[in-house]
């Protein structure tokens, strides 16, 4: 079967297709001297994509076009082939991580880096939005692969060539390492994937940025025309020639206020709500210094310590219960799941204090936690920004129930047993 594909052989986009005809043994010719901006605009070319975008797949039976469209005819064309899973199940799970590596880690890296090369309006809340979904998204896959090698199944499947080709403009262009050790399990995972023969025979070597390009500059600099000569008139005979007066140079005025400026000054950023509340006479960091520096008669010390400076009116109790304790079957899978979790709400340390339990000494385990908030209720913008805050049922502490107040001692405590249970682990956010 004569198979032509449209593109350079650098595009990412191209290589997932070509990656998928090394899985399945499939041949596919790339167009010679292909050149972006000239190939794609020709007659012929719009003819297979009207709006000549690249790769183009061209077959017997007519053109494809769209790159992950393009990658699923090529991995269907061995119809016993891995690259879609072993079951329905797997087909859809390799469905759902190419959408998945589409719509949330392609189409964010792009929003990041292509402003900043240029190829778009660079708008700084633009970017931070965009960045702050790129990471949700990497929080996410780093939670799924820290128990799995593959994205599905155990071998490289459609889903892994189209994740890993998405990845690689990232690390080679934006993601530095001080950006994607943040993610370990990622970071593992894209360079086994890159390192494996049929990929590595595509994509070729890749080495991770070292920086984040620069934005363009706001304005060019536009060259000064030269002045029009002006026609200077021949002495009359015998008049002396003056020597030419130099005008004064007008003073440059200085402006009166910032108005009409070519840059605006950088505009304040709005504080917290939480920081605009009634000070309180519970001062959150000297109640963590109490509970890191006990180390003895921790009840008597730390627990009477912590209701002498809790405040109600300016802070507020919550327990949280995860909600899907039935999937918790494997301890370390568990434990990295609060690990991330409590990496994500690294953004409230300023107002929160928090204890997470794992319990149990066989499958399924349960999560607990234990929650002080600044504020009446949990800030909006860390249920906005953590997803995992739906992962939970949240309720507030009751301190007027002895019950409840008595459970907040046990779980700032890390008392065993915990409600007739053993304890996995217990992990502290201060």
């Amino acid at each position: 079967m004569a198979l032509t594909l449209h593109s350079s052989s650098t595009n990412k986009n191209a290589c997932k297709a070509l990656i998928a005809a090394e899985y399945n043994g499939v041949k596919i010719e790339l167009v010679k001297d292909f050149q972006m901006g000239v190939s794609n605009k020709t007659p012929e070319f719009l003819k297979m994509n009207p709006i000549g975008k690249v790769p183009v797949l061209e077959t017997p039976e007519g053109p494809v076009f769209e790159s992950n469209a393009i990658a699923r005819y090529v991995a269907k064309l061995k119809p016993d082939g891995p690259l879609f899973g072993s079951s329905l199940i797997e087909y859809g799970h390799v469905e759902q991580w190419n959408d998945f590596a589409a719509t949330e880690v392609d189409a964010n890296i792009g929003r990041w880096l292509y402003p900043r090369l240029g190829w778009g309006v660079y708008l700084p809340p633009a970017e931070e939005v965009a960045v702050s979904a790129l990471k949700r998204a990497l929080d996410a896959l780093n939670l799924h692969l820290a128990s799995h090698t593959f994205l599905v199944g155990h071998s490289v499947t459609l889903a892994d060539i189209i994740m890993t080709c998405n990845l690689s403009i990232g690390f080679k262009m934006i993601l530095t390492k001080s950006f994607t050790k943040e993610f370990p399990h990622v970071e593992r995972y894209f360079w086994t994937m890159v390192n494996q023969p049929n990929f590595s025979k595509i994509l070729g070597e890749i080495k991770q940025a070292e920086s984040v390009p620069a934005p363009p500059s706001k304005k060019p600099t536009q060259p000064k025309e030269p002045a029009t000569p002006q026609r200077e008139e021949p002495p009359k005979k015998g008049a002396k020639k003056e020597a030419k007066k130099e005008e004064p140079k007008p003073k440059k005025e200085e402006p009166k206020s910032d108005e009409g400026a070519e840059e605006e000054a950088p505009k304040p950023k709005p504080k917290n709500p939480l920081d605009l509340l009634p000070p309180s006479k519970m001062i959150l960091d000297e109640w963590k210094r109490l509970y890191s520096n006990t180390k003895t008669n921790f009840r008597e010390v730390a627990i009477k310590g912590f209701w002498d400076m809790y405040d109600p009116e300016g802070y507020s109790l919550w327990f949280c219960d995860y909600k899907y304790n039935d999937e918790n079957t494997v301890s370390f899978v568990t434990l990295n799941k609060v690990s991330g979790f409590l990496q994500r709400m690294d953004l409230a340390r300023k107002y929160a204090f928090g204890k997470m339990l794992v319990i149990g000494s066989q499958p399924p385990f349960k999560v607990k936690g234990l929650w002080l908030f600044r504020g009446k209720e949990i800030p909006k913008f860390i249920m906005d920004e953590v997803y995992d805050m739906e992962l939970y049922e949240w309720r507030e502490a009751d301190i007027n129930d002895e019950a409840q107040k008595e459970r907040v001692n046990q779980m700032i405590e890390d008392h065993e047993p915990f409600e007739g249970e053993d304890l996995l682990d217990a992990k502290c956010f201060k």
